[in-house]
């Protein structure tokens, strides 16, 4: 499996669009890249950071969206709200705590339409993301591919579920007797690059590490 969103560090200078991001094949040894997400005025969307940057918190990913954007983040217990401060412009409350490395994500809404770019390393080797038994987190593939979960390395187990969200959620589950997900795509979803989503690994499961093994060729 080969993401498609690998740019040098030229690339990112010449500014590509993000339909070449996600249709072309372009690779880089420094494994650098960008990605952008576009997010429709006044509507929340699920985002999830894919590149790895010094400084993984909020205001390192998303640190000047337009003033009034909100942000939510779901850690298992509840969500926790951050709005961009149009007078300081700075994320309220201080947000700089917040854990969005790579797999993670949340809730973004902008009150204009915009674009999101995410900047950082893409991550190689086997990349291990926590699923939690009994409690929805919000998690995406620590690399930006657009695939689905078994494309991704995440194979469920009976009883898990998913949900994504466009202006309401749909829902999947791991069926307990054909061992496929449902409805739809047996190998679950496609998920977008920069996109997430919710799941939740049943309470009867096994494996809560989602291990992905990604080598840039």
């Amino acid at each position: 499996m080969r993401t498609k969103t690998l740019l040098c560090a030229a690339a990112l200078a010449a500014g590509l669009a993000t339909s070449a991001l996600a249709q072309s094949n372009v690779y880089s040894l420094n494994v650098v890249g960008y990605y952008n997400v576009t997010v429709p005025a006044g509507q929340y969307i699920l985002v999830g950071n894919q590149l790895n940057t010094t400084n993984n918190s909020l205001p390192g990913i998303i640190p000047n969206p337009p003033p009034g954007s909100q942000f939510q983040y779901f850690s298992g217990g509840g969500l926790s709200a951050y709005a961009f401060d149009d007078v300081d412009l700075v994320w309220t409350p201080n947000a700089t705590g917040l854990d969005l490395s790579p797999g993670h994500g949340g809730y973004f809404r902008s009150p204009v339409a915009t674009t999101v770019t995410f900047v950082g390393e893409v991550k190689q080797g086997s990349l291990t993301n926590t699923l939690s038994k009994g409690n929805y987190v919000v998690r995406t593939a620590q690399v930006p591919i657009a695939t689905n979960l078994v494309g991704m390395q995440l194979f469920g187990e009976p009883g898990d579920q998913i949900q994504t969200y466009n202006n309401g959620f749909t829902a999947f589950a791991f069926d307990d007797v054909d061992l496929i997900w449902t409805p739809g795509n047996p190998n679950g979803p496609t998920i977008a690059v920069g996109g997430a989503f919710y799941y939740r690994k049943a309470t009867t499961g096994v494996n809560t590490n989602w291990v992905q093994n990604f080598t840039v060729q």
